[in-house]
């Protein structure tokens, strides 16, 4: 071993003094010419790469460097032919060498940057950009490069780079991409970085990509600049660069990114925020392991410290979320998997139906107007004389319109925020989020209409119990004031669908629609199933004390179906219903105003109207006429609520289809 070494300090003793002497030569034949005061005559004029090759082609050609060590300055002549640059002449690029021996005083510096600029603006001028296209890339690279932590100055020395070109290319070594040599230089990438990064070297040389790379010499697993980037390099502590890094997971873990994106760690940052986990806050980073690894943060034995980073009061339950769990796979992901089918049928059939009954209520409307045989119900004329003279009905009171329009507004407001996240993948959805002010300040947001949608709903549920309960001996649970749905409702829709097709007449209506009935009870669904997943995901740390960790899983998928089945129906159905229908269109302020003219009222609940007609009751419904100027901020307000409304419908459809053609 002894021998060993000093035959090696010998040899690269060797090699030095070979080098330097040739070097210590020229600067001796420099100064003897300068002190015979005769100019010193260059054995050669802008040398041909031969030329110089007869040289720096030599095996061991070095001087000794500023640290005293040897600085090599051999070039192998074959492998510097096969590169990109072999066709180049060694001047091109060392513009200062013009002779041969050199200069004194010459500093060989060498511009990456300003050659291939030059270069490529010289290709722009001919036109022959087409023919260089890849030397358009690299000088877009050397644009990302420019903006990199890597073009800034060193801390440690301000006149230098943190990193130029050629500390990670070898300049004289550069070859096409598919080349043995390309894959070659590919391994050596991390060994490069390790020259400054000497700690994440180290770690990754242990992780299950650093021993694929440096040991089993496989070029296709993960390198430094597969996770970094290549060029745009960035502090891995800033926002972008961690959010490139986790894309940059996804170019060889294409599944998992994309069941990643799916949770709500995933959609945040497709949003363009980083403060929720990443693949390297679970998994690790330079130093990963397979999950099987003892030794991986995510081995099932470590996976709960590990949540516990971000989730300080973590419980068990949540060592059994499943971060890549996706409904396609019922063997892995049984809950999920079925949690998500019966979602699917679920928005199916809703939709079925009453997309279908719209558009037959639509088709029969219109027919009937432009055919002209659509008529009034009622007389104008007999409406207005006496006592039915400017007076409306009075059908919700003052608390009713309270009640619907904060559920309207704080519901449109839950849509915007919580499909802004669901659809985080849609050009819209990050404007909106940046508007907002950001995911935390949304989330915020979200939650507080959560808490109103829910108080409105809860104190009207309390106020219904005790107003039944006052008359519980006398209520008619199934009477024509009643909410409740009876067989009447039944046969009303099969009346409709009959006059749909022109095979009966169109049917008459009591207080309460079969649709509107199916408008008040479907927000008790909605509610039990939005606002209890909500409530899970909101406080995990319990849900997870009681729960194991794939009730997240499928609480996510329940809270956001319903919400986007809610969202759709409201928006095309209801809206339709109450406002887009022809004998409606465009709009209704029933709502707003609390009341309707009787002409409307006899039309849409004539059995209703009759009744109260013939029991003398009618008077005590009635009102008068609202005001002009209520009835003008109706409209605004209907118009305003209608708009907000299509709008948020678009942004919905536009992250359905994408959703859809993205699978």
């Amino acid at each position: 071993m002894r021998v060993s070494r000093l035959a090696t300090w010998f040899m690269t003793g060797a090699m030095c003094l070979a080098g330097a002497s040739i070097v210590w030569q020229e600067h001796a034949h420099a100064a003897d010419t300068a002190k015979s005061g005769k100019a010193a005559e260059p054995e050669v004029g802008n040398p041909d790469n031969d030329t110089c090759l007869a040289c720096h082609g030599n095996e061991g050609f070095a001087i000794p460097g500023a640290d005293g060590k040897p600085h090599p300055l051999h070039v192998i002549k074959n492998k510097f032919g096969k590169s990109v640059h072999g066709k180049r002449a060694c001047v091109e690029c060392h513009t200062d060498i013009t002779e041969v021996p050199h200069k004194p005083g010459v500093t060989h510096k060498v511009s990456c940057v300003t050659c291939h600029e030059a270069m490529w603006e010289a290709v722009k001028s001919e036109p022959k950009t087409k023919e260089s296209e890849r030397l358009g890339v690299v000088v877009q690279n050397i644009d990302k490069y420019m903006r990199s932590i890597h073009a800034r100055p060193s801390r440690e020395d301000q006149s230098r780079t943190n990193a130029t070109c050629y500390n990670c290319h070898a300049p004289h070594y550069i070859y096409v991409n598919g080349s043995p040599e390309r894959v070659e230089w590919r391994l050596s990438v991390p060994n490069a970085c390790g020259k400054c990064h000497t700690r994440e070297r180290e770690q990754y040389a242990t992780s299950v990509h650093g021993k694929a790379v440096l040991n089993d010499k496989n070029p296709g697993a993960a390198i430094c600049s597969d996770c970094h980037t290549t060029h745009d390099v960035e502090a891995a502590a800033k926002d972008s660069a961690k959010l490139a890094i986790t894309k940059n997971c996804g170019g060889c873990h294409a599944d998992s990114l994309k069941s990643y994106t799916g949770t709500y760690h995933g959609q945040v940052n497709t949003l363009g925020y980083a403060h929720t986990a990443k693949c390297f806050d679970c998994h690790g980073s330079h130093g990963i392991q397979r999950v099987a690894d003892p030794k991986s943060t995510v081995h099932p034995d470590n996976r709960l410290k590990t949540c516990q980073k971000c989730h300080t009061e973590a419980t068990k339950g949540f060592t059994t979320f499943e971060p890549h769990g996706t409904p396609h796979d019922f063997a892995r992901y049984p809950y999920i998997w079925i949690a998500s089918k019966f979602m699917l049928q679920l928005l199916a059939g809703t939709f079925a139906f009453f997309w279908t009954h719209s558009a037959l209520w639509f088709y029969r409307e219109y027919k009937e107007r432009k055919e002209r045989t659509s008529r009034p119900h009622v007389r104008t004329d007999e409406l207005l004389e006496g006592k039915f003279k400017g007076k409306h009905y009075r059908r919700f009171s003052l608390i009713w319109r309270i009640g619907h329009l904060v559920f309207a507004l704080t519901l449109m407001i839950l849509t915007l925020t919580g499909m802004s996240v669901l659809y985080a993948d849609t050009a819209w959805a990050p404007v909106v989020m940046h508007w907002l002010g950001g995911p935390k300040v949304a989330a915020v947001i979200h939650r507080t209409c959560a808490v109103l949608f829910a108080i409105v709903f809860f104190v009207h549920l309390i106020y219904m119990v005790m107003r039944i309960g006052r008359n519980w001996r006398t209520f008619d649970w199934f009477g024509p004031n009643s909410l409740v749905p009876n067989w009447q409702d039944l046969w009303d829709i099969l009346a409709m669908f009959k006059w749909f097709f022109g095979l009966g007449p169109r049917p008459v209506f009591d207080r309460w629609t079969y649709w509107e009935k199916f408008d008040y009870w479907a927000p008790f669904w909605g509610v039990t199933i939005i606002g209890t997943t909500g409530l899970m995901l909101w406080i995990p740390n319990v849900t997870a004390a009681f729960l194991p960790g794939w009730a997240f899983n499928v609480a996510t998928i329940f809270h956001g179906e319903e919400a986007l089945l809610a969202a759709l129906f409201l928006f095309t159905v209801h809206f339709f219903n109450n406002h887009f229908r022809p004998d409606k269109f465009p709009l209704d302020v029933v709502m707003f105003t609390g009341s309707m003219t009787l002409e409307a009222f006899k039309h849409e609940h004539t059995v209703e109207y009759n009744r109260l007609l013939a029991s003398g009751e009618l008077d005590k419904y009635l009102v008068d006429a609202p005001s002009e100027p209520m009835a003008r901020g109706a409209r605004i307000l209907g118009f305003t609520l209608i708009a907000f409304g299509l709008l948020l419908l678009l942004f919905v459809l536009i992250g359905v289809f994408g959703d859809v053609t993205g699978k």
